[in-house]
């Protein structure tokens, strides 16, 4: 009984169709065959474009960076917020006590750096300044009005790369009884002009009443520069 039921058994597995035999693709062609499949376009049309692919990257590792900090920071992310903070309250602390950055003058400091123009033109310019409050620019066209109304009337020798230090100490000569307040407007000029103070309408004031009496000033004519003739 048990061989002939062996025998039968092995007969029919002998007797079985081909078509019953599992189908088996060699694995080069079947990795060829996936890989045409899935570059067929209908798979990547949802895919992120470059510029999105590269912000992924680029936060991946920015989140990788603080993930590794904070697992280094005493508190972990609590520490790590704790320290930036810190950092912060110490930037504002140092900004409000050293006041506003500011900037390297790109001049040499000569006061005259536009096209040129009259001492009227100046004062005119300087005037419609104080009337709107810019005391800044009022100032830096009044001292420009002062030092080329004193060229005009020869008392200063004409200089497009004088400073504002060097009007002041040529007309003090040429004035000495205002040499001390020409000083002191040619230093309020600078620290407007390049010391990034702002200006003030009591600075105005003192300059534009200086201006007014220089009009009618006498020189010393021992010391008053002559203008060149050709």
């Amino acid at each position: 009984m048990t061989t002939g039921g062996n025998g039968a058994a092995l007969g029919r597995l002998m007797a079985r169709p081909d078509d019953d035999i599992p189908v088996r693709t060699p694995r080069v062609p079947a990795r060829e065959a996936a890989e045409r499949e899935l570059s067929d376009p209908r798979y990547h049309q949802h895919d992120p474009n470059p510029i999105q692919r590269a912000l992924d990257w680029l936060w991946e590792r920015v989140d990788a960076l603080f993930t590794a900090a904070a697992h280094t920071t005493p508190g972990g992310w609590i520490g790590l917020l704790a320290i930036a903070v810190c950092v912060l309250l110490l930037a504002i602390a140092l900004r409000l006590r050293l006041g506003a950055v500011r900037r390297t003058p790109t001049t040499s400091g000569a006061l005259f750096s536009d096209a040129p123009r009259t001492a009227a033109e100046h004062r005119a310019t300087a005037d419609r300044h104080a009337a709107e409050g810019r005391w800044s620019q009022a100032i830096q066209d009044r001292m420009r009005a002062l030092v080329l109304a004193l060229e005009e009337r020869t008392l200063l020798t004409p200089g497009p790369g004088r400073t504002a230090d060097e009007a002041a100490t040529e007309a003090g000569g040429a004035l000495p009884a205002y040499a001390d307040r020409l000083r002191t407007v040619a230093r309020t000029f600078d620290d407007v002009t390049y010391g990034g103070r702002p200006g003030t309408e009591a600075a105005y004031a003192l300059l534009a009443g200086l201006d007014t009496e220089l009009e009618h000033a006498k020189p010393d004519l021992a010391t008053t520069p002559t203008r060149s003739r050709g």
